[in-house]
């Protein structure tokens, strides 16, 4: 059955709608940044992580699928391999740093998590990055320069809708990731441009995800200064140099 090209266009849209919301829904899913345990210590539904990846790579597929050109209007392809290598592992290291230097200056050292997490964590990055690149330096940032706009200005409305859907500027959150997601985004959409496809912004996003946590213990819900688990316990403990002697009521 051959589609018409206006309807096609339709189903590229709305899959792509629906992207974004899956996107700003990902905290009932316990996927992307809220892939971690609440304060209580439960962990995710493994089930609800695995829904919101296959949801996620289904939409795209689809969108492949149903677009005329994917790969040169949407950019969803590796583009020039090449390119995206190396742009990628650069993204990548400047993300590494900077991850680096913010547990340095909040922690004094890196927070690294438990090992066992690595695993699960390293499939979130993975899944995580492929699907913000595609639905935001994919799909959104094409479907923004088909329709006229300029690409300095797409680059900047895909990188804050971005930002919005990760729902990182909510109160009571660390500032630090809603700035590194902005810089994602915007890094993520001039390499896209530079290269051809969303490969480099990819790669760069997903070392950068990981990176991340392996330096603060977290996959997004950074703490705010003193809220982290070991700064309570620390403030429970007796100074060093004092002794408890009784308990109220002896």
């Amino acid at each position: 059955m051959d589609i018409p090209e206006p309807l096609r266009h339709l189903i590229v849209i709305g899959f792509a709608l629906l992207l974004v919301l899956l996107r700003v829904d990902a905290e009932r899913f316990g996927a992307a940044e809220y892939d971690e345990a609440t304060r209580e210590g439960h962990l995710p539904s493994l089930r609800r992580r695995m829904a919101w990846y296959v949801l996620g790579l289904g939409f795209v597929i689809i969108i492949v699928l149903a677009h005329p050109a994917p790969h040169e209007q949407l950019f969803l392809g590796p583009g020039d391999r090449v390119a995206s290598l190396v742009g990628g592992l650069a993204f990548g290291l400047a993300g590494t740093a900077q991850a680096i230097g913010f547990a340095w200056l909040r922690y004094r050292h890196l927070r690294l998590p438990a090992v066992g997490s690595y695993p699960g964590a390293l499939v979130n990055a993975l899944a995580t990055a492929f699907i913000d690149e595609a639905t935001f330096r994919g799909v959104l940032y094409g479907l923004l320069l088909g329709a006229g706009i300029n690409p300095t200005t797409a680059n900047i409305m895909q990188a804050l809708l971005y930002a919005l859907a990760t729902r990182l500027g909510a109160p009571g959150r660390d500032r630090y990731m809603l700035v590194l997601t902005v810089v994602i985004g915007l890094a993520g959409g001039w390499l896209t441009s530079a290269t051809g496809g969303i490969a480099a912004a990819f790669l760069g996003h997903a070392i950068t995800r990981f990176a991340v946590f392996l330096c603060t213990g977290h996959a997004g819900q950074v703490a705010l200064r003193g809220r982290e688990t070991e700064d309570i316990e620390r403030r429970r403990q007796t100074p060093d140099g004092w002794q408890v002697i009784g308990t109220r009521g002896d």
